[in-house]
């Protein structure tokens, strides 16, 4: 999962970008790819791009923001984001280093940094014999992004054992910890801002399993996940499923399975996964999109409200 702004969000002026990377010196890196760091692997640059490894890197990047106001860009994994082709305007940041720090207790709570992946917590905690948390291994994206989505599948989501959640509001500096009810967690959604952070979560556990029976477990996740989804070049499910109904099942039932936008196509295994060539556009996979949403609601009368975020776009 990925922590974003959307793409409807104007850009920087470029006295702003001029400001922050005047701010950020040697910190932040201009024009850095960052399509080719999403699952899509398609889509445009960064105006400016820092990696947050830490408090100090954390402090220097919250005061470029609070000075020049420029937009930002929280990625986390980049499997549940597309990338405009022409890229994003503003100031992208990526959580590393000490951010992917990982502590299993023998309490049950696992203390996880935003930047860890959630298949490497699920294994993680299995090997450690942490009950509870094997469902996090079909879940393609970090614990920032899995946080503010509330990412979740195969029965559970991030809500049911999250604990509390560290998060750095890059606008103003302050750090809070934070519950699940403060965090506002409801399906695919939080109340976190563009420019906060997610930089650590706290989740529950449940201790004294066995290790052998957790590695089954995550075995029939993944081996259920190859047999029912794609692989390849897509950000998992593009729309979020409706009260009571399945979006896959609403987008083939409108006809649109395999159907085809320039390099972008409605995948054949699962309709609610749209996938993108290799060397594709970005731009091609929104028009897609909006296509399918078009045609679901005027066959069908339902609007799709997509679990995709989309950076970039005007």
């Amino acid at each position: 999962m990925s922590a974003v702004v959307t793409g409807e969000r104007p850009g920087a002026a470029p006295s702003a970008i001029e400001a922050a990377a005047a701010r950020l010196g040697r910190l932040a890196r201009r024009d850095e790819p960052i399509g080719e760091r999403t699952t899509y692997r398609v889509g445009g640059a960064a105006a400016l791009f820092v990696e947050l490894d830490g408090p100090a890197a954390l402090e220097a990047v919250a005061a470029a923001v609070a000075e020049s106001g420029i937009p930002v860009l929280v990625l986390g994994c980049g499997s549940n984001l597309l990338v405009a082709d022409g890229g994003f305007p503003g100031l992208c940041v990526q959580l590393g280093g000490a951010y992917e720090a990982l502590e299993v207790r023998p309490s049950g709570l696992v203390v996880a940094g935003g930047a860890v992946r959630y298949p490497v917590l699920a294994r993680q905690c299995a090997t450690a014999g942490m009950g509870g948390l094997s469902w996090a291994v079909g879940i393609p994206g970090s614990v920032g992004g899995a946080v503010r989505g509330n990412a979740g599948g195969h029965g559970c989501d991030t809500a049911s054992r999250l604990v509390a959640a560290t998060v750095v509001d890059l606008a103003t500096g302050e750090l809070a910890r934070r519950s699940v009810a403060e965090l506002g967690l409801s399906y695919r959604r939080s109340r976190c801002r563009p420019t906060e952070v997610v930089v650590a979560a706290e989740l529950e556990g449940e201790p004294g399993a066995d290790p052998a029976v957790l590695a089954g477990e995550i075995a029939d996740i993944v081996a259920w996940r190859r047999v029912h989804q794609p692989g390849g070049r897509n950000a998992g499910s593009v729309f979020v499923n409706p009260d009571g109904d399945a979006a896959g099942r609403l987008v083939e039932a409108a006809g649109c399975k395999g159907l085809r936008v320039g390099t972008a196509a409605v995948s054949d295994k699962h309709a609610n996964f749209v996938q993108a060539d290799a060397g594709g556009s970005a731009d091609d996979v929104r028009r897609l999109i909006d296509e399918v949403r078009r045609r679901v609601a005027d066959r069908l009368g339902v609007e799709l409200r997509t679990e995709l975020q989309l950076v970039g776009f005007a």
